[in-house]
């Protein structure tokens, strides 16, 4: 075990195997930065090759900004001019080399490490959980949306006295996830449910829960799985497997952790947690709906396993914050209220925002919704769903901008809600959404990130 372990230049050499272009093997290097316009005094720029240009190059800028040193690709014909007092280093694949670091550093510390999966609620389910660690130990998490194999790296190397780590990890493919995990080597890994999100690239459910459970392989000797047992496929797989130790939760079916009587208000809600057939207290949630009230039970399962006393346990739900773009909830100086949920959308969050939505208070409840993307063949299908969802919740306005969501819109007026509007472009939709937005309305805002809903929200608020 190793609290704020640093690196040294040397030690980046020896572990990604990289090139000293010049600077002191002895520096100290505490940490890592891959924007220049983030750089802060003494940090370490790492440049990332993207799809649109290559970080490598702007080395200098990062050096002109503070930082001490840089790690970036060998790239051709890049000059390499000495600066006094800085070192540079090249590797083969700068992002394979902060993969490599971080497995390593990884390695340096002996404490609980918290990952979390899912189709919907990772997120959210990770800041509740961090919120609950941190009522007993000083805990690093991921930062919004860094889940991927450049953002959980990333985390990682921000690890200094901290005495546990809550990491996301997301996927779009098979494979993704298998790499998270052998570098995070998570001591407790939870899986929030298996839906539709990405089913177009990976083909069925069933391939879905296949790639989540890629987590499993990382998963430290002894350590706990924790499921939602109410999802059907999650369900099944842990009837099925034995080898792991898994704990469940659930509000339908049998698990470790049921919550009962649940009672839903506008600012949240309460319930009886059951664990193991006997009662054992009241918690409340402080966000509404009843996908939160599944996030709070994953994390009084994570807190139980550290050992967190209950009362501890109640303070950290309690606390927790939501991060940006995730049903945020903001009245306006007019009167109304926005709920912005536009970080991203698939069948199984549109429907969980839709019912948010329903509980909330306002006079009327209008969804705005946009396309959401990554379904293949499923896409008709499913956005013909959350059409039924809409009418079922009885939203009083739709609103929706997109050639997929045309779905929505087409079903939803079907199926009998009465206000339907169509829209090829976010400005049209906002100059009808101005129009029709008045005092005690509540509008919620919806879709998957590219389609750049925040543009929406942004002329809302």
């Amino acid at each position: 075990m190793s609290l704020n372990f640093s690196f040294t230049v040397e030690n980046i050499l020896q572990v990604t195997g990289g090139m000293l272009a010049y600077g002191d093997q002895n520096t100290v290097c505490e940490n890592f930065c891959k924007n220049t316009k983030e750089i802060t005094n003494d940090d370490v720029y790492i440049g990332i090759k993207g799809e649109k240009f290559d970080g490598s190059k702007f080395y200098q800028e990062a050096f002109e900004n503070g930082a001490k040193g840089a790690i970036i690709n060998k790239v051709d014909g890049l000059e390499t001019k000495r600066v006094d007092g800085k070192f540079l280093i090249q590797v083969d694949d700068t992002i394979e080399a902060i993969a490599k670091l971080a497995k390593f550093k990884r390695e340096q510390y002996s404490i609980p490490v918290i990952a979390v999966t899912g189709s919907v609620g990772k997120t959210s389910t990770k800041d509740i959980i961090y919120s609950v660690v941190s009522q007993k130990y000083k805990t690093l998490k991921t930062q919004g949306n860094m889940n991927n194999h450049i953002g959980l790296p990333m985390t990682i190397l921000k690890l200094k006295d901290h005495e546990a780590l809550v990491v996301e990890m997301g996927m779009n493919h098979f494979g993704e996830i298998s790499k998270l995990t052998n570098i995070a080597k998570p001591t407790i890994a939870v899986i929030t449910n298996v839906g539709t999100a990405h089913i177009g690239n990976l083909g069925s459910r069933e391939n879905i829960l296949k790639a989540k459970l890629e987590i499993l392989e990382g998963l430290q000797k002894g350590g706990y799985l924790i499921i939602n047992n109410d999802n059907d496929l999650l369900n099944k797989w842990q009837k099925e497997n034995k080898e792991y130790n898994v704990i469940t939760f659930g509000i339908e079916n049998d698990s470790k952790y049921l919550a009962r009587n649940i009672e839903y208000t506008t600012s949240g809600s309460k319930y009886e947690l059951i664990k193991n057939g006997e009662k054992e207290d009241e918690i409340c949630v402080p966000v509404g709906g009843e996908a939160f009230v599944y996030n709070s039970l994953a994390g009084i399962c994570v807190g139980e396993l550290l050992n967190i006393p209950i009362e501890k346990i109640k303070q950290g739900i309690q606390k927790f914050e939501l991060s940006k773009m995730r049903l945020d909830v903001e009245k306006t100086q007019e009167g109304y209220t926005i709920i912005n949920d536009c970080y991203n959308a698939n069948y199984d969050s549109m429907k969980s925002a839709i019912e948010f939505l329903k509980n909330s208070e306002g006079k009327r409840k209008i969804a705005v919704l946009g396309d959401m993307l990554e379904l293949g063949e499923y896409s008709q299908e499913l956005h013909k769903e959350v059409g039924k969802i809409v009418a079922q919740n009885k939203i009083n306005i739709l609103i929706t901008v997109g050639k997929e969501a045309k779905n929505i819109a087409k079903t939803a007026k079907e199926n009998g809600v009465e206000h339907v509007y169509c829209f090829d472009n976010n400005k049209d939709a906002i100059e009808k959404i101005k129009k029709i937005l008045a005092v005690d309305d509540v509008a919620l805002v919806k879709a998957s990130n590219s389609m750049n809903f925040k543009e929406i929200v942004s002329a809302l608020l």
